[in-house]
């Protein structure tokens, strides 16, 4: 790769104007895929539709890339399983015959805390909290694009501080390779540093608890208060009724038909780590460990209906293979995602952003620069991930040129990253937070700005304090 310079973000840009132009996720991310290897074939245009098409079938070509693509399918369905055999239905009406979930306010507090106990990778925790919560938001006239906003704020930033999960995993993978000694002690101590994370988190419960509803959600919960669930012209990101069929009504709803298979994909895994690392869980492969626990949750589910009876393997297939359908839009767009952030990496573009901004600078100025320019990379590459990968290995040889503590720098950089996630409309964590809550994209990216915005202004304070005390 030459030296990348400003035309390396062209794609990505195009691809964020065009989200929010035409409201099409696909056009938008195969838009900046077109344009990105259009440049890398001299400008041919003909030649980069080529270029494109063969950039998304080697997606496939990676084991890591496969299995999340793989996942996406399986959670599907174990989604759709879920809800056919009356698990979610029955765990409903457990929580309301205790009045634990009797009003709008405590059905946001269950898709909060959903959020957070399922932290194993983030596209699980939104759509197992989606799928949980949707039913009730409904019920109790709470906006769609307040649960995308719940359950989209409560994945990434809480995944970011659980180091024994597939965040965890690769994350710890980058700072060995490069060379840090103790990086998980390292990545444990990043932890409080991490402010973005933690003040999304605790920002959602502030919402929630004080109504604070402002810009363009305070016009959504008026719109579903008045019984319209949303907009005239808004595009559900996905069809309830496909991914959730009709539940059995010839069987009783059991709570236990959703809380068994989701608890036991959560506890599996940190043992599909453990034996993926040999022994060590942060040598783990994290899309290896995520598939096998949601392959896991969804064989647990299909022995359970078996043995009450409720179900015959033709109906789980059916089912299954119903629910895996439903997601395959998704998967298509993870396809475009990564084959977008991928040839997003060869033009350079994070690396671009980040010599641009590079520099001799007062320890208060370093981390909040690193938290906005790590914002800023994950922005317009619609990753986390990639940032990640892009930016550690600029944060940590700075910090050991300044002489500084190296934790601050490794949770700048890991927080930028999910905040720049967190605002961007093609990322894939913000569209299917958009999908589990059967909301229009756009609008789920317009009512959540505003908040995450007020969270990256508050993250880069702290950083700055934390920087002038070092």
């Amino acid at each position: 790769m030459t030296d990348p310079t400003w035309t390396s973000l062209l794609p990505p840009i195009l691809a964020i104007v065009l989200a929010i132009w035409s409201k099409q996720v696909y056009l938008s991310l195969a838009g900046g895929l077109w344009l990105a290897w259009t440049m890398l074939s001299g400008w041919n245009p003909l030649t980069g539709i080529a270029a494109s098409i063969q950039g998304a079938v080697e997606v496939l070509g990676d084991e890591g890339d496969a299995r999340v693509v793989m996942f996406t399918l399986v959670i599907g369905a174990l989604i759709a399983t879920v809800e056919a055999s009356g698990g979610v239905r029955g765990f409903v009406r457990f929580l309301e015959q205790r009045k634990w979930v009797d009003s709008a306010k405590r059905s946001q507090l269950l898709a909060w805390a959903t959020g957070i106990v399922i932290f194993i990778e983030s596209n699980i925790t939104v759509l197992v909290a989606g799928a949980v919560s949707r039913p009730l938001f409904d019920r109790y006239q709470s906006s769609r694009e307040k649960l995308a906003y719940i359950i989209d704020s409560t994945s990434a930033p809480i995944c970011i501080l659980i180091p024994m999960n597939a965040w965890g995993a690769y994350n710890l993978g980058i700072l060995e390779g490069l060379g840090v000694e103790n990086a998980l002690t390292v990545f444990l101590s990043a932890i409080v540093f991490n402010f973005y994370a933690i003040i999304a988190v605790l920002l959602v419960l502030v919402v929630i608890v004080w109504d604070i509803d402002i810009g363009p959600m305070k016009k959504a919960e008026e719109r579903t208060r008045n019984g319209e669930l949303l907009w005239p012209d808004a595009t559900p990101m996905i069809d309830v009724e496909v991914l959730a069929p009709e539940p059995d009504e010839t069987s009783d709803p059991l709570a236990r038909n959703m809380i068994a298979p989701i608890a036991g994909m959560v506890l599996f895994m940190p043992l599909g780590l453990y034996i993926t690392g040999n022994g060590v869980m942060s040598d783990g492969s994290g899309s290896t460990s995520v598939l096998w626990s949601v392959l896991f949750g969804l064989a647990l589910a299909w022995v359970m209906l078996l043995m009450q009876g409720a179900f015959t393997i033709a109906k789980l297939v059916k089912v299954g293979l119903k629910g895996a359908g439903a997601l395959v839009p998704l998967a298509l767009i993870l396809l475009l995602a990564i084959a977008l952030g991928n040839v997003v990496e060869m033009l350079g573009t994070g690396v671009y952003v980040a010599q641009v901004t590079a520099g001799t600078m007062p320890n208060f100025v370093y981390l909040p620069l690193l938290f906005l320019v790590s914002g800023g990379i994950a922005f317009s590459t619609g990753t986390s991930w990639g940032t990640f990968a892009i930016m550690l290995p600029i944060a940590v040889p700075a910090a050991a040129t300044l002489g500084l503590p190296l934790a601050p720098f490794v949770a700048a950089t890991l927080s930028g990253g999910v905040f720049g996630d967190h605002c961007s409309p093609i990322s894939d964590t913000t569209i299917i937070s958009s999908m589990a809550a059967a909301t229009d994209h756009i609008d789920h990216v317009r009512t959540q700005l505003p908040y995450a915005l007020i969270g990256g202004v508050l993250a880069s304070v702290c950083f700055a304090i934390l920087g002038a005390t070092l």
